[in-house]
């Protein structure tokens, strides 16, 4: 296999538009979704919308959160 040095030699030789296309590929190959994280944040998602639902805890509006931290 070769090494990143190679390759990356490799890839300056390529047009600007294949190297962006190189980049897409490789950037879009790092982004798959994890189910089982997908499954835990949809969860929480429930939990906090249940308490929210249920009174427990109370919502902030956008522009109190940037006045706060100002």
């Amino acid at each position: 296999m070769e090494n990143i040095d190679s390759i990356y030699q490799k890839s300056l030789k390529l047009r600007p538009s294949e190297r962006l296309v190189l980049i897409e590929r490789i950037a879009s190959s790092l982004d798959i979704p994890d189910k089982e994280v997908e499954k835990q944040w949809a969860e929480e998602a429930e939990r906090r919308y249940k308490a929210y639902d249920e009174g427990k805890v109370q919502s902030v509006s956008l522009s109190e959160i940037i006045e706060k931290y100002r």
